[in-house]
């Protein structure tokens, strides 16, 4: 099917490069899977206290003090975390989630980061202060906007996370084999299309300086978000941000890893975490790996 859609853009691309970048658009915009509850999440899944607000579904565990926010990536959902929020309800914490707009048992269509920022925004004016974020793939630009526009929270996790706004779309151009021309106008139709013909949405929505500490953990190779993504994530947070390298888990299995599990939690929950702020040549180390690895598409 990739294939054909590959070869379908390239010819009309051709003759028309804008019909060629909308229709790009339409395909970007819709995840085409929607992800469903696991046999291994039904438990978790089933605990968990309901509430659809504003037509999102969110999810609540624990009795309500220390909440720690869970943010779900593309093609996603809130159970994913099944292993987090066991963990996180063993030590007396409160997990919250949502499934986004057009994802999990959420219905309508694709929400942008912008929508992403107004749920969070109201989980955390219904619930208070968040005592942690933990954040997977393109969850991670998500809860990182919503804390810089205010937010408050804690120490911050970022699990397989998407540092530039525009790496997705560059991914799918390279998958697709957009021409540099159709790429343009495929990025011209987002920018019209969701954010009122805004310019500037690629470096304002891209990972900025922040204030809290976050744990950056990433596996060695990622088909989804390549490992060089560490380091734009390290350079452009500052020096509350480190990272810890994770080797053979892939991009969705790293989330029901257990050492993961145990470090994510153990982050956002410590009285006393090992800070060591990372340095411009902790981004150039990971960069150096980065490179040294096959991260085409």
């Amino acid at each position: 099917m990739k294939n054909l859609i590959r070869a379908g853009l390239s010819a009309i691309g051709m003759f028309s490069p804008p019909l060629a970048g909308r229709l790009a658009f339409e395909l970007w915009r819709r995840p085409l899977a929607r992800g469903q509850v696991r046999e291994a999440e039904r438990a978790i899944h089933a605990a968990a206290r309901v509430e659809v607000v504003d037509g999102i579904v969110t999810y609540a565990w624990g009795d309500g003090r220390r909440p720690v926010l869970l943010v779900h990536g593309w093609r996603s959902r809130a159970s994913r975390y099944a292993g987090f929020i066991t963990k996180l309800l063993e030590l007396g914490y409160s997990p919250i989630s949502y499934d986004g707009p057009g994802h999990g048992d959420t219905t309508g269509p694709m929400g942008t980061i912008l929508d992403h920022e107004r749920i969070i925004t109201g989980l955390a004016d219904k619930h208070g202060r968040f005592e942690g974020v933990i954040a997977h793939s393109l969850g991670v630009p998500f809860a990182l906007y919503a804390v810089r526009q205010g937010v408050a929270a804690g120490r911050i996790v970022s699990i397989s996370g998407v540092a530039e706004f525009g790496y997705l779309v560059d991914k799918f151009s390279r998958e697709l084999g957009l021409k540099p021309t159709v790429q343009a106008e495929l990025r011209s139709s987002i920018e019209r299309g969701l954010f009122d013909g805004d310019p500037e949405i690629w470096t304002r929505f891209s990972v900025g300086p922040g204030e809290a500490e976050l744990l950056i953990i990433h596996n060695d190779v990622d088909d989804v978000v390549d490992p060089s993504q560490v380091a734009v994530l390290l350079a452009s947070y500052g020096p509350k941000a480190r990272f810890s390298p994770k080797t053979g888990l892939g991009h969705g299995r790293i989330l029901s890893d257990p050492a993961v599990i145990d470090e994510a939690v153990a982050f956002v929950t410590s009285e006393e975490v090992a800070r060591r702020p990372s340095s411009s040549s902790d981004a150039s180390e990971w960069s150096d790996v980065a490179e040294g690895l096959d991260l085409g598409a």
